[in-house]
């Protein structure tokens, strides 16, 4: 009964977690899309002001993030709901399809951008360099304020859009610098220059998401979580001779999912089923894996599954 009540409160304590960090995330994201709707707006205007193709293709970008962060909010809250009969996992990966969504709407954005400056290049304009740098010095200050806001967030949601208010507070400090050059000097080519190697940086940042995405989406095995660990772990256990038929998955990068069979000892009584079930339990608990199924079989037992962890030669 005691160890019983323990998992209870252990399950009480793990949903409150959850429940605690959902609730920062979102207040978290509702921040960061107020301040950079605003900005964008700021930045807009503030593009055509100078004449700029740096700061119109961040104004671009921006509304990108803006629409990003929207999508962000509205899914981390859907994220919150509980499994049902329609998702029994939950609604967890809700989370990881806007992240997915945000890195297409960057990737979409950079390569307009990079067409644009093309024809810059091709036909360098006159910019207002005093003008660029008033905007770069509010542009480095709002998005820095945003990024600070998602840095204390953990999920792949917030991250993903952290990073992206990160590459605008760079891309600023480059438009900053560039800005500074063009008040002493007549070079109006460096303007698209400066934009170009802004989405270009951008653009390794959306495939190094997306590469998390998919991961995520295809359920890898988390590259955080130590399976051999986990392996030796589980083997330590009384009367347990074998291990097989180990999946490791996570829904959104936070909550992870394990699989395993077990292969114990054939005069194992059911009571030492529960028991041994209930410590497996703990220990995976413990090593952050966050629902776990698990099955016992006797070492007479024949696994059907096991022929399909065969690996067959290509």
């Amino acid at each position: 009964m005691i160890q019983i009540h323990e998992d209870q409160l252990h399950q009480e304590q793990n949903r409150e977690k959850d429940h605690k960090h959902a609730h920062e995330a979102g207040k978290n994201l509702a921040l960061a899309f107020s301040l950079n709707f605003l900005f964008c707006i700021i930045e807009l205007i503030g593009g055509f002001w100078t004449n700029s193709i740096a700061i119109l293709s961040d104004a671009l970008h921006d509304f990108g993030d803006s629409l990003s962060l929207g999508m962000a909010w509205y899914f981390q809250k859907v994220s919150k709901r509980k499994p049902d009969s329609k998702y029994t996992y939950g609604y967890k990966r809700f989370s990881t399809l806007s992240a997915l969504l945000n890195s297409v709407v960057l990737l979409v954005g950079s390569v307009i951008v990079l067409y644009e400056c093309i024809l810059r290049l091709l036909n360098p304009v006159e910019t207002n360099a005093k003008g660029m740098f008033v905007l770069s010095i509010v542009g480095v200050l709002v998005n820095g304020a945003a990024v600070f806001r998602l840095k204390k967030g953990s999920s792949l949601n917030e991250r993903v859009i952290s990073l992206h208010l990160l590459e605008d507070v760079l891309g600023w400090f480059a438009v900053l610098i560039g800005s500074v050059v063009m008040m002493f000097a007549h070079v109006p080519v460096l303007d698209p220059i400066l934009s170009i190697g802004i989405s270009f940086y951008i653009l390794y940042h959306v495939y190094q998401n997306l590469k998390s995405v998919f991961r995520i989406i295809l359920q890898a095995k988390p590259s955080d979580v130590d399976e051999t660990a986990i392996r030796e772990s589980l083997l330590n256990l009384p009367k347990v001779h074998d291990l097989h038929d180990l999946h490791l998955w996570t829904m959104d990068s936070e909550y992870m999912v394990l699989t395993v069979h077990l292969v114990v000892d054939g005069s194992m009584q059911k009571e030492e089923q529960k028991a041994l079930r209930a410590t497996a339990h703990q220990i995976l608990k413990s090593m952050d894996i966050n629902h776990s199924t698990i099955e016992i079989e006797y070492d007479s037992e024949h696994c059907e599954w096991c022929e399909d962890e065969t690996e067959v030669p290509v």
